[in-house]
Parts: C-alpha cells; structure tokens; sequence
C-alpha cells in the first residue's frame, strides 16, 4: 500500500474523491459552508492551510492554501500541525479538542458545535487515506 503525504496535493485530491463518494449529500445534511483550517507548525516550518467548500451536501473544493492565499471562510479553525494529524487519524475528536483548547475557531460556536456530528463523518473517511504524516 503506498502511502500519501499529508496535507500534500495528491491528499487533498484523495480525500475530496473519498468525501465524494463516501458522504451523501444527505449525510452531510444538504449543507452549504465552508471551513478553512490552518496548521501551524508543519513538519517542514511552514503553516498550511486547508480550505473546504462544500454546496448541498457536496464537497466542491478541497484546496491546500499557503499563507497570504486564504479565501473567506465561514469558519476558520486552527491549531498545530499535530492536533490535526491526531484528528485526522481520529485519535481525538474535534469538538472534544475545540473545546479543550487544542484549537481556536472563528465563526459561530453554537452553529460549529451543531455542525460535529458532520465533521465526526468528515474526519472518519480522511482517517481512512493510508498516509505519511
């Protein structure tokens, strides 16, 4: 099994496949948003940033985004590059280390804390892309 680089072009391509195909757009509950969250602290020392954007429950643009090209976003969410990962391999969950403090949002709480369940389904396909973090 070859493994993907994280937060590399071909992981971004992989994941917006695998959301695609794994999440309805009833699952995502015919939901239009968009999320850009940022890493800090990236293995090499750089920040990152990934930026979703999804329309009716559909995933249109999974993007990585360096800094200074970070588009508008209804919620912005960071964090260090290791929060992410653990996320990501779901070994934490993402309200459990928002509301810890392991990452900041900026947009409505109240409607980013009734968004979870959505993101828990989000982040159990990503744990599934077979990576190199």
């Amino acid at each position: 099994m070859t493994l993907i680089k994280y937060l590399s072009p071909e992981w971004a391509d992989e994941a917006q496949k695998r959301l695609r195909e794994q999440l309805s757009p009833e699952q995502m509950k015919n939901l239009t948003s968009s999320m850009l969250t940022i890493y800090f602290d990236c293995p090499d020392g750089q920040d990152r940033a990934l930026y979703y954007g999804i329309k009716d429950g559909v995933f249109e643009e999974i993007s990585l985004r360096e800094e200074g090209d970070f588009p508008p976003a209804e919620f912005i969410i960071s964090g260090d590059y290791e929060t992410f990962a653990r996320i990501s391999k779901a070994e934490i969950g993402s309200r459990s280390a928002l509301m810890s403090g392991k990452l900041r949002l900026k947009g409505n709480m109240v409607k980013a804390l009734s968004l979870a369940s959505i993101v828990d389904r989000l982040n159990k396909v990503l744990s599934e892309i077979p990576c190199e973090y």
